[in-house]
């Protein structure tokens, strides 16, 4: 499976994505710079994480306008894998891809630790190998981490089954119901806080990352074969 990992100025974990999927699953990969609309034929997209622009006005507000991201909507409208991780979720959140914004952390504090999240929804193709209520441990870095959206909005997400990971270590960051990472409707773009390229290999404490990348290449390989 060919992943492109884009590259925005301010992105700082585009190489950790990169070897994630690249020297550590042995998959094809290449960087896309913000500027491109060439997609490079890639059956997946990872937004990484980051500070793109800076942060400046918002999270996400800056890199949303970015010529490549008129691509990956279109992308994501035919169908394609688009992943956002941290600084990406707050991109794709920007960007009307996911629904829902972006708050300074609860506690107005930069957040660097390891956490547990419960995957609530293995009908997904990126957590299609795991199980509904496995738990895994991945870390998290931000400081606008705290999820939030309408009441009525959210009742919609529980309902279609939009919630894909939530904390069940205390809430790192005052996100409303413990969301982690939620996918639109389609089910082909997920965004999330905790960085699952950080989970990817036994040295930095955790491999639980790579069941979703694997979850990724699993779909993806069963979809060609259909």
């Amino acid at each position: 499976m060919k992943f492109g990992v884009l590259i925005f100025p301010g992105s700082n974990c585009e190489h950790d994505a990169y070897h994630a999927v690249r020297k550590v699953l042995q998959q094809p990969a290449e960087f896309i710079w913000h500027q491109s609309t060439d997609l490079k034929d890639c059956q997946a997209i990872i937004v990484p994480g980051g500070f793109s622009y800076g942060d400046y006005l918002r999270t996400g507000a800056i890199a949303r306008f970015s010529p490549v991201m008129g691509a990956v909507r279109r992308f994501a409208d035919r169908g394609g894998l688009v992943l956002g991780i941290c600084n990406g979720f707050q991109i794709l959140l920007e960007s009307g891809l996911l629904p829902g914004a972006m708050l300074r952390n609860r506690g107005l504090k930069y957040v660097c630790q390891q956490v547990s999240i419960r995957v609530e929804n293995a009908r997904t193709p990126f957590t299609g190998l795991a199980r509904e209520g496995d738990v895994w441990t991945i870390p998290i870095g931000h400081m606008e981490g705290n999820y939030t959206l309408d009441s009525e909005s959210l009742h919609t997400l529980e309902t279609n089954r939009q919630v894909v990971f939530r904390y069940c270590t205390p809430n790192p960051n005052g996100s409303v119901a413990n969301v982690a990472g939620i996918c639109n409707p389609r089910g082909n773009v997920l965004g999330m806080m905790p960085h699952p390229e950080r989970a990817s290999e036994p040295l930095l404490g955790s491999e639980d990352g790579m069941l979703l990348f694997q979850s990724m290449i699993h779909a993806s390989q069963s979809a060609d074969d259909t």
